[in-house]
């Protein structure tokens, strides 16, 4: 068994679009999923607007660049996760596959040490 972690990539425009109906069968959705994966979820996390962000870059000098905001500007943004432990890559991807994402999608990583 391996872990991965599945990161959630949401349009924060079509959100911020949404009247609520979309967030509410989000949500069930996501309960949902919670409830059929239960025993492969390891860890979950909605993350706050990327407004809220703050980035980290060294300067090259032996110091730090702070600035808020995302660290790369997308469209897309990472806007939660799963980590999930699954068998191999293939049961990953089938279970990520059924993770809501109605405005974007999903990315699946392994960790490097993950068993």
């Amino acid at each position: 068994m391996g872990k991965y972690l599945v990161m959630i990539y949401d349009d924060e425009a079509k959100w911020a679009a949404d009247d609520g109906s979309v967030m509410a069968q989000n949500d069930k959705n996501h309960r949902a999923f919670v409830e059929a994966n239960g025993a492969a979820i390891r860890d979950a996390g909605q993350l706050d607007e990327s407004t809220t962000a703050t980035s980290i870059r060294t300067d090259g000098n032996g110091g730090y660049v702070v600035t808020d905001g995302v660290f790369a500007e997308t469209r897309e943004v990472m806007g939660g996760y799963y980590l999930i432990e699954a068998a191999d890559l293939d049961e990953a991807l089938a279970i990520a596959k059924q993770v809501p994402s109605p405005m974007g999608g999903v990315e699946v990583r392994p960790l490097v040490n993950g068993d």
